[in-house]
């Protein structure tokens, strides 16, 4: 067990080259700077901008990670994604590799209300369906927490 605890960390080829490049980036840039070396500065953030396009390609060439957790079987940070090829859903460096890959990419559409349903959109920063009333219970008729705290 690692002193993280048992999860995906999700590191990756294309995760540790582009640290490592970027991190490369960062240091030269900040001794040009304390060197006064305009050449350097430039260099420095050249390197930090090949970084991320290095990852970005590694990520597309299968040696990154899709979103969420993977499989236990899968968290070395030697093993290829299989799925890099056709794209993941919801990863914006996959739709922006082009469109063959974006379609396979696209997240799918949700199907739309019936007509004559009335939408009624979730509060910001509170889960789905619970609002708190007056009486300090949310619409299930649980006590809130913020009731509770009160009490």
């Amino acid at each position: 067990m690692s002193a993280h605890g048992d999860v995906d960390l999700g590191h990756t080829v294309a995760g540790w080259t582009g640290t490592a490049l970027a991190l490369l980036g960062c240091a030269g840039t900040g001794i040009a700077v304390c060197a006064a070396w305009t050449p350097g500065v430039w260099l420095g953030l050249a390197l930090v901008a090949v970084a991320a396009v290095v990852t970005w390609v590694l990520h597309l060439a299968g040696w990154g990670k899709p979103g969420g957790p993977r499989p236990r079987a899968e968290w070395d940070w030697r093993t290829r994604d299989a799925g890099a090829r056709a794209g993941h859903a919801h990863c914006l460096g996959c739709r922006m590799s082009g469109p063959r890959r974006a379609a396979a990419a696209a997240p799918a559409s949700r199907p739309a209300l019936p007509v004559g349903q009335p939408f009624e959109p979730s509060p910001v920063g509170r889960a789905r369906g619970v609002v708190r009333g007056t009486d300090g219970q949310d619409r299930d008729g649980r006590t809130t927490r913020a009731a509770r705290v009160e009490r």
